[in-house]
């Protein structure tokens, strides 16, 4: 495994074991192209390489270097389906709508791994399945509920309810029982998303790092996005900056709450690695505040725990997640920690994504913390749309999620609230 301490990104497990990348130069003048990607994240990459795939001119616009949010500081954990479950999403949208919904998430799987291997990425991918543990005895209803709507309306027998004992064959943990979903993974999703990066300029994407859009304008025939020392005209433009998108589009950010997210790695197991997740799935559990593991290649444990509703990190991002770790596994206590890092994702009020447009302008974000391959699908989608193919498109933009109340300045605190309250419920028996 190559090793790149020089990606200039915050420091991370994921950023020392990056392949290497290039950097490359910023946008310097002004230049023309059929479409504007900004953001390089799995969005916009994504969405760069399917419409240079179909003979657009591109350039993709990077504030900092490819990667540098949520899709390359993750947890890589690849969760077939959106955040609603099948259950849900039946109960609110009705049979049909919610089997068109799931068969379109589900497409996310097979294009990400068809990618992979396509274009040779190598990002430690894992296709060893994704285990939902009970952390509630009344967990499993929900789960078993869950299981059969999956089978029977949306055809789906990749679902299996475990046992508590059986849960425990997954992970070494006191769980009582969980969905375990066999179509689930996992992957290093920078090196994933250096993959896609390097897939795109080889479709003939023109990629600028350090190039911080700080203006879009809507002009004759399409849109201008400036950068602090250039611009690009375009016919069509695609906003993919995700919860870094700052006040770009203040339509579009109302409708999304960055949240901050913590993940340490553990030093390498050795054989406690074999025995804590002993068919290597990636794990998450039904708290409110969510914990999420899994195994990096190397045998380290990668464990997030914890959120914040603010943009400042904890002093000692290692101390902070750590008793979240140490009380799923007891064992690892005083283990050696050598990295953790954070960043920012962004929610919905509803959990589903949030994709559409205004005239030229188009977006997705909004994931919910189910963006490792969600994004990608939702790159394709976009680059659909642009092409003219809007049904695939438009099935995602009627989620569309109500605004946030209070606005881009009162979201935080009023969200911070009802989380506050939701997170109580995780000390309740």
């Amino acid at each position: 495994m190559a090793f790149n301490d020089d990606l200039g990104m915050p420091a991370s497990y994921y950023v020392a074991t990056a392949h290497p990348a290039p950097a490359l130069a910023p946008l310097k003048g002004e230049v023309s192209a059929d479409l504007v990607v900004v953001g390089g994240g799995c969005t916009g990459l994504s969405t760069a390489l399917h419409a240079a795939d179909a003979g657009l001119s591109v350039v993709l616009l990077e504030g900092g270097r490819v990667g540098w949010g949520a899709s390359g500081r993750n947890g890589g954990q690849m969760i077939p389906g959106l955040r609603k479950g099948a259950a849900e999403l039946v109960k609110a949208y009705g049979a049909e709508r919610a089997r068109a919904l799931f068969d379109l998430a589900l497409e996310a799987r097979s294009l990400v791994l068809d990618l992979i291997a396509r274009h040779a990425i190598d990002c430690d991918l894992k296709t060893t399945g994704h285990l939902l543990a009970a952390v509630k005895a009344s967990d499993l209803r929900g789960m078993d509920e869950e299981a059969k709507c999956l089978a029977t309306v949306m055809a789906y027998p990749h679902a299996e309810l475990l046992s508590a004992e059986q849960a425990r064959d997954q992970v070494d943990a006191p769980y009582h029982g969980g969905l375990l979903d066999k179509m689930g993974g996992h992957m290093h999703p920078l090196n994933y998303a250096l993959g896609l990066a390097q897939a795109a300029r080889t479709a003939g994407v023109v990629i600028h790092e350090q190039s911080l859009a700080t203006g879009l304008e809507n002009t004759p025939g399409g849109v201008r996005v400036v950068t602090g020392q250039g611009a690009v005209r375009a016919r069509h433009a695609v906003l993919a900056g995700d919860a870094l998108l700052s006040g770009l589009e203040p339509r579009v950010n109302n409708r999304i709450m960055p949240v901050a997210n913590y993940i340490l790695a553990t030093e390498p197991l050795g054989e406690l690695a074999h025995r804590l997740i002993p068919h290597d799935a990636a794990v998450s559990d039904t708290r409110f505040v969510v914990n999420y593991y899994r195994m990096s290649a190397d045998g380290r444990l990668l464990f997030g725990g914890g959120e914040r509703y603010t943009r400042e990190p904890p002093a000692d991002i290692a101390g902070f997640v750590r008793p979240h770790m140490e009380r799923v596994f007891p064992q690892l206590r005083g283990r050696r920690v050598d990295h953790a890092w954070g960043g920012l994702v962004s929610i919905t009020a509803t959990r589903l994504p949030h994709v559409g447009r205004q005239g030229e302008v188009l977006f997705a974000h909004g994931y919910s913390g189910m963006g490792v391959i969600l994004s990608t699908l939702a790159g394709k989608l976009l680059a659909e749309a642009i092409a003219g193919e809007t049904r695939r498109f438009e099935l995602f933009a009627a989620l569309e999620p109500p605004a946030f109340p209070g606005g881009t300045s009162l979201r935080g605190p009023l969200h911070v609230l009802g989380m506050l309250w939701y997170a109580l419920q995780d000390r309740l028996p």
